[in-house]
């Protein structure tokens, strides 16, 4: 299962927001992909440089066995540790911001450092010009096999090596000691190991950029399905779902339950148009989503003009009382501010309740998180014996609520299938405390 960073998820909600363009999405993927790329390039050439001093080493020792004369070992000595002290900067700028911005110039600083400046060296000291093409079909492989990416930066590095040399020849005009056919086959091997080199970095770079975008787009399709399984579970019971898929119910002795409704909502409906009812319900209660979220409130659902929200549950808190009051507080203030900006006359009746509950997950198809008890019955009821753009909270909510909230004693009321019941009216907040 993949799991998405913080950047890509970040990334991955500006690709999904609306009024992103499809041209913009290629693009960011596409400066995505170059990011990538990028620290790819950096990683690699500091393990090749690492290479690079290891193998350097393997060579220099060969030249000071090999060469008999004392000059010649000299020789050796002082161009190995010229190269190897190339390759050490090269490394060193891997590190630092110069070699973040300038990757591509430190890839071809190693490569010249050992095809170009040997050759250079081995000119100036030993006036020898013959083609040390072993080196050179070593560095294009190592770089081909280590540094896989941007193709033609490894034929800008062998058309470099064969001018360099090509200059130098120009200009010392020596006298090769073999055949020609013996010059033109080294060519030709040459030639053929850059070409293959090339096509092989082409391909791996067509491949990983494939590999990069449908990564991407399972990716992104993954977060649309994580962020749609979201709007319909609270996050913790959507983790649990998705480890373990069986049954969920949990029982929390005390959460506060919340019914809210739009008195009048019915007879709207039967003199406005159904795209226009369903705008207005689905602004109403992207707001009412909105307040939910602020107070950490748990959205359980929505049943034609009624919204049902729980605190408490399923990440248990002491605070659920106070949280749903500020919550329904807010949801009048929200309802009158619409309706000042919309032309509207809307009012909600709000049903609160406190007490146990079971929670779980019911159902194969279009499941859903859902709340059931007599804590919800009662809020339920709260809400239908309520008045009209009022706050009805039972008594088990007024003990939470009494010390800090303003709170109006309304009385008995008789509530179907519960018999009579103390109910209060929530006002507000009490200031003085």
């Amino acid at each position: 299962m993949i799991h998405p960073t913080n950047s890509d998820k970040n990334q991955l909600d500006a690709l999904i927001s609306h009024g992103m363009s499809y041209r913009q999405t290629n693009n960011n993927l596409a400066e995505s992909y170059k990011e990538q790329r990028q620290s790819f390039l950096l990683k690699r050439l500091q393990l090749q440089a690492q290479i690079m001093l290891v193998s350097g080493l393997t060579l220099i020792a060969f030249f000071l066995w090999a060469n008999s004369q004392l000059q010649g070992k000299i020789y050796a000595f002082k161009i190995g540790i010229v190269v190897e002290l190339f390759t050490l900067i090269c490394w060193g700028l891997c590190k630092t911001s110069i070699g973040r911005r300038y990757p591509n110039l430190i890839f071809l600083s190693l490569c010249w450092s050992v095809t170009c400046a040997v050759q250079i060296d081995v000119a100036l000291l030993f006036n020898n010009l013959e083609p040390r093409s072993n080196i050179w079909t070593l560095m294009f492989l190592t770089q081909a096999t280590i540094v896989p990416v941007q193709w033609w930066l490894h034929l800008i590095s062998q058309i470099g090596t064969i001018i360099c040399y090509l200059i130098l020849y120009l200009l010392y005009s020596p006298q090769l000691t073999h055949p020609s056919a013996f010059y033109i086959e080294q060519g030709l091997y040459l030639f053929w190991t850059c070409m293959i080199c090339v096509f092989s970095v082409y391909l791996y770079e067509r491949l990983r950029k494939k590999e990069f975008y449908a990564r991407k787009a399972m990716e992104l399709a993954q977060y649309k399905s994580e962020r749609l399984l979201l709007n319909i579970l609270p996050e913790m019971i959507a983790e649990q779902l998705k480890q373990q898929p069986t049954t969920i119910a949990d029982s929390f002795l005390e959460v506060t339950v919340l019914f809210a409704d739009i008195v009048g909502f019915t007879e709207l409906s039967s003199r406005t148009s159904p795209a226009e009812l369903v705008e207005l319900l689905n602004t109403i209660f992207c707001l009412f989503d909105q307040l939910a979220e602020r107070h950490g409130v748990e959205k359980i659902k929505t049943i034609g003009d009624a919204y049902m929200a729980v605190a408490g549950l399923p990440n248990q808190s002491n605070n659920h009382a106070p949280a749903i009051a500020n919550m329904a507080l807010d949801m009048q203030k929200a309802v009158a501010t619409f309706n000042e900006e919309n032309n509207q006359s809307f009012c909600i009746r709000v049903g609160i309740s406190t007490g146990p509950v079971v929670a779980g997950v019911i159902g194969l198809k279009k499941f859903a998180y859902d709340l059931w008890g007599d804590t919800v019955n009662t809020a339920s009821r709260m809400e239908s014996h309520g008045i009209a753009g009022s706050i009805q909270v039972c008594e088990a909510s007024y003990q939470f609520l009494k010390d800090n909230y303003l709170l109006e004693k309304r009385g008995l009321i008789q509530v179907k299938g519960k018999g009579e019941m103390m109910t209060y009216i929530l006002k507000g907040i009490n200031v003085k405390t």
